[in-house]
């Protein structure tokens, strides 16, 4: 009878002791929204990109979960958290806390804010196109179903049991947003048994990626200099290959497109004059960092033309938010 491997990252069902297994050695590690194994160095931002990071270690399939244990916290305040009597490991605790909010200053209108916006894409098809062939082994895509192709072209009597929403992790505890159950170690949300069912799985969907979102807004902030703005527009894994920025003596041409499919396309009009020859750009992993030289050296209380000016004159080395 065939054993499943619990090794992290392999999850095989095997025969052979000697087989070799591919697999991460180390536990999870959640910081400041980046998502990785203490065993490697990938981090990503999304726990779909997360479950996708290949194993980094060879060796042999095993029935005995040799992960090590995160190591203990000593912050009181998540202990504090822990209801009494039940047991957990604190530090799995503090690798799933969320990111920090970053507060935002006080002595701005916050109304005058624009809300970002966004174009909802087409959702993904939720069947295989009968025209693309399936891969012996593939595995469905959908959440925690984790069945593979066997080959059966009829696949008659499938039944796809999954997660539809998306993972949730909040003070410690770990679930899925489509179902109530919250457990507090990784490997128990792991085992977590899908919600909701469907009488075939998704191995392929259609082929196509799904559609593209628009972005309407991003936030951004910025600080000045005596002969610069320096400007950080937010939008995460911005593609360096497939995103363009163009400076004109008073617009920034943007066509900033991501690696979830977004995209931010504007003509970005400029409070004051620059020198377009000087300026500069930097694409960093959670925004785009602008380097505006001013043509006149004068102050700029916004960044934007179109922004209303709120009577604060931003100084040097403060971030205005917007």
């Amino acid at each position: 009878m065939a054993k499943k491997c619990v090794h992290k990252g392999c999850g095989k069902a095997y025969d052979d002791e000697n087989e070799d297994c591919v697999y991460h050695p180390g536990p999870p590690v959640f910081h400041e929204g980046q998502k990785g194994w203490k065993c490697c160095k990938p981090r990503v931002l999304t726990f779909d990109e997360f479950l996708n990071i290949p194993p980094c270690t060879t060796g042999n399939h095993s029935e005995v979960d040799d992960t090590p244990v995160p190591e203990p916290s000593g912050d009181p305040d998540i202990a504090s958290k822990v209801p009494e009597n039940t047991p957990v490991s604190l530090g799995s605790l503090e690798a799933a806390l969320p990111a920090p909010v970053p507060r935002l200053p006080t002595s701005q209108n916050t109304s005058l804010r624009p809300s970002p916006s966004v174009t909802p894409a087409p959702p993904e098809s939720e069947d295989d196109d009968p025209a693309l062939a399936i891969a012996v082994g593939q595995t469905c895509r959908r959440k925690c179903c984790g069945e593979t192709y066997k080959g059966d072209s009829s696949r008659e009597g499938e039944r796809c049991v999954h997660h539809p929403g998306i993972p949730i992790f909040h003070e410690g505890s770990k679930g899925w947003s489509c179902c109530k159950r919250r457990v507090l170690e990784f490997d128990q949300f792991m085992n977590i048994e899908g919600c909701k069912a469907k009488n075939h799985h998704l191995f392929v969907g259609s082929g196509k990626k799904a559609g593209e979102e628009k972005l309407d807004t991003v936030r951004h902030d910025y600080y000045q200099t005596g002969t610069s703005v320096i400007a950080s527009l937010y939008l995460k894994k911005i593609d360096k290959q497939t995103s363009t920025v163009a400076f004109t003596a008073t617009h920034v041409n943007l066509d900033l497109r991501t690696a979830d499919s977004k995209r931010y396309q504007t003509e970005m009009p400029l409070f004051a004059t620059i020198n377009p020859e000087q300026s500069k750009y930097r694409i960093l992993g959670t925004k785009l960092e602008l380097t505006l030289v001013k043509a006149d050296g004068r102050g700029w209380p916004v960044l934007r033309a179109d922004d209303r000016p709120t009577g604060e004159m931003i100084q040097v080395g403060q971030a205005a938010r917007v």
